[in-house]
């Protein structure tokens, strides 16, 4: 029988999923299995491995029951999943604590804040190609070190979410580029784990794993996996990648010149570059196909709406009824901003930051106040694509919207005429599972390279060109938001002190 067919595995931070792709890129089958977050104190988030495990065991059975022949089908197994959860395994591959502290989790900031007392960006940027976060998986294994040192102490090795399915998978451990590369520890230079942070943070060298690229052949389906999957044993898996740039790639964000604009809760805007751009401001990380990701993080995206929906309407009122209201308002918002910070930033020495509307008259309205949002988080956006452009010294020539906020055009038009430059959205939303599918088509040789597996499986509808009416007038309004973003900053701690009283 024809192996015609690959396993994609997304281990996401709400749901597991499993899904056969056939050799046009095409999904055939799609199945998940919800898990929840573990927060047991404020700031703290956590997931349980095993319930992944269980996820994944769950979500292939039930696509190989949905294809003929599946087993027997399938050229290669590859899975991407969520960033920064820090599962440390003992020898036996078992965890040594029945939690993982995830990407949102913030117990580790108090350490990055005293990290950041006692270094200077230049003293660590080259080596780590990133700014200090309580997302990183070296801020929280030093926390770990000190707060459950039995676990440290214990393990053999600390592995990143779909390093533990790979695991069970074939008995193999190891971590891809890109995982490593937002682990700050990896020497983006060299690629490999950098001597300077692991002494800074005291991290011990023994724990982390080889570092290894994503279309490498981890290892084989065992037979124990095989039995409790379905799989045939001996099917051969990848050492995958990080959901993050694996859905980049799957988007179609494979070479200098395009850029990535992922809007759910959050908006990230990622540029491809031939190397890191070294900017307290900017994080970057290692993509599939041998490039670089610099990208920016705006904490409230599609967030901005769901609180606006929650604040307005009580969330009596549809999505779909507030983009019609905030049609119905002129671009520009006749003179009304929204700073969208309603969740502080991740990154400089703002993460305090707070949303405002600034301009308001008499005759501004419920479909001003929502346009003015969408506006919003498009030019704080734009802010953050005119600093990696900038840093990059290139133009960026299109953008790729993909997420929830691609689905809404009037967002995609305003974002288009805000940033002056072009942006398709692929035909298929599911760009993490092309992504995986198209690296396994490339690791068992169908394709001679991974940017010709993405010519061949990822389509575009209509592209979204900028209004030149629009745009002129958002020239005009971007220098203001940009002169209230910095002007609100002195505020942010006197607020902080206010609330404090």
């Amino acid at each position: 029988m024809a192996r015609d067919l690959t396993l994609s595995i997304d281990v996401g931070t709400g749901s597991v999923r499993a899904a056969l792709v056939d050799r046009t890129g095409t999904v055939l089958k799609i199945a998940a299995r919800e898990h929840d977050q573990i927060v047991s104190r404020f700031g703290w988030a956590e997931q349980r491995p095993e319930e992944w495990w269980a996820g994944v065991v769950q979500a292939i059975r039930a696509v190989l029951a949905a294809v003929e022949g599946a087993p027997a089908r399938i050229a290669a197994v590859c899975a991407c999943g969520q960033m920064h959860g820090t599962v440390l395994v003992d020898a036996a591959g078992r965890p040594t604590r029945a939690t993982v502290p995830l990407w949102n989790d913030k117990r580790a900031a108090d350490l990055v804040a005293a990290f950041e007392r006692a270094n200077d960006p230049a003293g660590y940027l080259a080596e780590t190609g990133n700014p200090p976060t309580p997302a990183w998986p070296g801020f929280k294994l030093a926390w770990l070190r000190e707060h459950d040192p039995a676990a440290y102490d214990a393990a053999a090795a600390v592995l990143m979410p779909k390093d533990f399915v790979n695991l069970r998978l074939t008995g193999e451990i190891a971590m891809d580029s890109g995982d490593a590369s937002c682990s700050f520890l990896m020497n983006p230079g060299t690629r490999t784990w950098s001597g300077t942070m692991i002494e800074r943070l005291g991290i011990d060298t023994a724990k982390l794993p080889s570092i290894r690229e994503p279309l490498e052949i981890l290892g084989a389906v065992t037979r124990e996996a095989a039995a409790a999957t379905g799989l045939m044993e001996g099917t051969p898996v990848l050492v995958g990648g990080a959901d993050y740039p694996v859905a980049v790639l799957g988007s179609g964000a494979c070479r200098p010149g395009l850029a990535s604009d992922v809007t759910g809760t959050s908006c990230i805007l990622t540029l491809i570059t031939e190397a890191p751009l070294l900017d307290p401001e900017i994080c970057n990380v290692a993509t599939v196909e041998g490039h670089w990701g610099p990208f920016v993080l705006l904490e409230s995206g599609g967030d901005a709406m769901r609180w606006a929906r929650r604040a307005f309407h009580e969330k009596a009122l549809s999505y779909e009824a507030i983009v019609t209201r905030a049609a119905g308002a002129p671009a520009g918002a006749d003179g009304l901003f929204f700073m969208p910070y309603l969740t502080g930033e991740r990154l400089g020495a703002h993460r305090n930051a707070r949303a405002q509307f600034f301009g308001l008259g008499a005759a501004h309205g419920l479909a001003h106040l929502h346009r003015a949002v969408m506006e919003g988080v498009a030019f704080a956006t734009a802010r953050h694509l005119r600093i990696m452009e900038e840093a990059a010294g290139h133009k960026v020539e299109r953008v790729i919207a993909s997420g929830g906020g691609a689905k809404t055009l009037l967002w995609l038009e305003i974002k288009a005429s805000i940033y002056g430059i072009p942006i398709v959205v692929p035909a298929e939303p599911e760009c993490g599972v092309v992504g995986c599918a198209a690296m396994a088509a490339t690791a068992t040789g169908r394709f001679g390279r991974i940017e010709d597996a993405i010519a061949a499986y990822v389509r575009y509808g209509a592209e979204i060109l900028p209004n030149p009416i629009w745009t002129e007038r958002y020239a005009r309004m971007q220098p203001v938001f940009d002169r209230l973003y910095v002007h609100s900053q002195a505020l942010y701690d006197e607020l902080d002190r206010l609330l404090a009283c």
